[in-house]
């Protein structure tokens, strides 16, 4: 049988409704952006980017720190599309690029989609694996220690480009981690 080789890493970033008080609960939160990138794995160039603000419906209202973290605004939210339309154009987006690996720092974001697409009643739309970066990173230092993507950057000697807790700028900044890890090995 023969194996299907994946010719991207789609590499996303979520960001979500959040607050330092206690007010959304984490199983309440939901996804107020989608960052995602293409990496091609032969030339380790991003092929293609999407980014969609969406908007939220248990807590619509964005809390000042939510804003302030994510610089997403409440207007962006407000002027974005629910979830459902959201995630079919996102859904769209990505098998326009068969043989794909879904991947993200950390597992958050993987959960955050399985919870959204339940709240929603959405099939969930990866079909491959899921690829923890997170981990590949401490992998490829031989630590144990968990790193955030702004120290990975650091400890590589990268840039952080763009603004940290902005879904797009996330995803580009973690394609340069693993760009340079997958080819420095």
């Amino acid at each position: 049988m023969k194996t299907k080789i994946s010719h991207y890493y789609l590499i996303v970033d979520l960001e979500a409704t959040c607050c330092d008080s206690g007010t959304i609960p984490r199983h309440e939160m939901e996804i107020i952006e989608i960052g995602a990138v293409m990496l091609n794995r032969a030339t380790w160039e991003i092929d293609s980017e999407f980014q969609q603000f969406i908007q939220p419906v248990r807590h619509p209202q964005l809390t000042g720190f939510c804003t302030k973290l994510t610089s997403i605004r409440q207007q962006d939210v407000d002027e974005a599309p629910k979830f459902v339309k959201a995630i079919s154009r996102f859904k769209e987006w990505i098998y326009s690029f068969p043989n794909h690996i879904f991947c993200s720092w950390g597992n958050y974001d993987k959960k955050q989609f399985i919870q959204d697409c339940a709240f929603h009643n959405f099939s969930y739309p990866f079909i491959s694996e899921h690829i923890n970066i997170k981990e590949e990173f401490s992998e490829y230092l031989g630590v144990s220690k968990k790193f955030g993507m702004a120290q990975a950057l650091n400890k590589l000697g990268i840039e952080l480009k763009g603004r940290h807790h902005r879904g797009i700028d996330d995803a580009r900044n973690i394609a340069s981690i693993y760009r340079q890890i997958k080819t420095k090995n």
